[in-house]
């Protein structure tokens, strides 16, 4: 295997062993879920993980808690929304921090500017870019409104 070392796979193994050995069960059981999810990748695609990669494991895994925090709190199951909302702060603090309402609304603005968007049909061009230079600073759900909301 190559030595591309991941510095955010080595913080999710320093924050594991930090939290075992502050006996914060629940905070242990959050974090061996993602480096077991970091580790299935390596495993099957017989690779070192990159940073990317990572970052890539904890955006999937915050929108599936998001998703089952929804769910949960439709169903009224506030016990197992309470599981779901403690795993949701554990994973963000390994991701960058979120745009402001207002920062997303003004980045959008010169994204659609950048791509010279004129309307619906350019949605994807749009996208496009925000994938791109959202490094994960973006909440792609909000953003898409927004994009549709200033196309239209």
């Amino acid at each position: 295997m190559s030595e591309i070392k991941s510095e955010l796979k080595a913080t999710l193994t320093q924050a594991t062993k930090d939290a075992m050995r502050a006996r914060d069960k629940e905070r242990v059981a959050t974090l061996r879920m993602v480096n077991s999810e970091v580790k299935r990748i390596e495993v099957d695609e017989r690779r070192e993980v990159s940073d990317d990669d990572v970052m890539t494991v904890l955006n999937k895994m915050l929108k599936q808690r998001q998703d089952a925090l929804s769910q949960f709190k439709k169903a009224g199951r506030d016990d197992l929304a309470e599981v779901e909302a403690y795993e949701i702060t554990i994973i963000e603090g390994f991701l960058p921090a979120q745009m402001e309402p207002e920062e997303l609304a003004a980045f959008v603005a010169s994204l659609i500017e950048q791509s010279g968007a004129a309307g619906m049909q350019d949605m994807g061009k749009v996208m496009a870019l925000l994938k791109s230079q959202g490094e994960g600073r973006v909440d792609m759900g909000k953003a898409s409104a927004l994009v549709k909301a200033q196309l239209a």
